[in-house]
C-alpha cells in the first residue's frame, strides 16, 4: 500500500484522534542532528567552507531557532540559502552562493518532500544542484543512524501517551524518514501507543491530518502537538486544535499536557480562551527574522 492510501485507510477506534511531532516535540534530538549531522553535511556538500562560520549560523536560526523551525529539510536548504545570499558577510568574501532555483522549483510542485521524491526527480532532469542535494540527503540519513540513538523521549511523554490510550487514536506526523521515526520510536518501546508513523515520505504534515484524521473525527475532537510553526500552520489549515510545546520549555509542556491540557481536551474545555493563550505564549519563542537583520 502506498504512503497516501495507508493514511486513507486509516480508520478511527477512538472518540479523539492525537497527532504528534517527534523531532524536537516527543524526543530531545534536534539540536544533535541538526548540528552534527544536517550542517556539517551543508558546509561540506554545498561548498560553504570558506563562509562555514555563517553557514552553520545561518542553518541553525532556520532550522532550530526561527519560525522556520522543523521544517523539511529541503525547504530548509532553500531558506538557508536564500539568507545567506543577503548576509553582508557573505558579500564582502565575495563568496557565491550556489542557485537554489531547481530545488526550489521541485519543491514547489512535490509534497512528499523526501529521498525517494527527489531520486525520481533526479533521474529526469539531471541537474547538478538536483544530484548534489540528494547525495546531501542521503549522507545526513547515514550520519543519523550511526549518531542519534540511545536518546529517551522528554519527561511526562510517555505519561501524555499512557493517559492517551483509552481515549484517542496517536499517530506521528512529522517531516522526518520513516525509517529514522519508526527507529527511535521502538528503540524506547513506545510504538505501541501509535496507530500509525506517518514521515516525509507520506507528505506535508497538513497532508497527514487532512488523510488520516480531517473528516473521520469531528474537528474539536482532533488536536496536534507540536514545537514548531509548521505544526501549528498544519492544525488551522485543517480547523483542528493545537499543543505547543515550546522550544526550550519542552518538560513545562509536556508537563502542562499531563496536568491539564488532555483533560481539558477530552472534556471539551480545550477550544477558545485556554488554547489561544497557549499559542500566544508559543509565538513568542520563535522570531521570524535573524538578529544580523536587526
Amino acid at each position: 500500500m502506498n504512503p497516501h492510501d495507508q493514511l486513507l485507510n486509516l480508520k478511527p477506534e477512538k472518540k479523539f484522534f492525537i497527532g504528534i511531532d517527534s523531532d524536537g516535540c516527543a524526543f530531545d534530538t534536534m539540536e544533535i542532528k541538526q548540528k552534527e549531522c544536517f550542517c556539517p553535511n551543508f558546509i561540506k556538500y554545498f561548498g560553504m567552507q570558506p563562509v562555514s562560520k555563517y553557514a552553520r549560523e545561518t542553518w541553525e536560526f532556520v532550522n532550530l531557532y526561527s519560525t522556520n523551525r522543523g521544517c523539511n529539510r529541503f525547504i530548509a536548504v532553500n531558506e538557508t540559502l536564500k539568507l545567506l545570499r543577503d548576509r553582508p558577510e557573505i558579500r564582502a568574501r565575495n563568496f557565491t552562493v550556489p542557485d537554489p532555483s531547481p530545488l526550489l522549483e521541485w519543491t514547489k510542485k512535490e509534497t512528499k518532500l523526501g529521498n525517494p521524491a527527489l531520486k525520481n526527480y533526479a533521474a529526469q532532469v539531471n541537474d547538478n544542484f538536483i544530484s548534489k542535494t540528494l547525495e546531501w540527503s542521503l549522507k545526513v540519513n547515514e550520519d543519523i543512524e550511526k549518531m542519534v540513538f540511545g536518546i529517551t523521549p522528554f519527561p511526562f511523554v510517555k505519561d501524555c501517551l499512557e493517559k492517551m490510550k483509552d481515549l484517542a487514536d496517536a499517530m506521528v506526523v512529522s517531516q522526518t524518514p520513516y525509517e529514522a521515526l519508526k527507529r527511535e520510536w521502538e528503540e524506547n518501546r513506545i510504538d505501541h501507543y501509535l496507530r500509525m508513523i506517518a514521515g516525509q515520505e507520506h507528505g506535508t504534515k497538513t497532508e497527514h491530518l487532512k488523510h488520516a484524521a480531517k473528516g473521520k473525527y469531528p474537528d474539536e475532537n482532533i488536536l496536534m502537538i507540536g514545537d514548531a510553526n509548521g505544526d501549528l500552520k498544519a492544525a488551522r489549515s485543517n480547523g483542528v486544535l493545537f499543543f505547543p510545546i515550546n522550544p526550550g520549555k519542552e518538560e513545562l509542556s509536556w508537563e502542562r499536557l499531563y496536568r491539564e491540557g488532555l483533560d481539558r481536551f477530552f472534556n471539551g474545555t480545550f477550544k477558545g480562551q485556554y488554547e489561544d493563550e497557549l499559542i500566544r505564549e508559543f509565538e513568542t519563542y520563535l522570531p521570524e527574522h535573524p538578529h544580523w537583520k536587526n
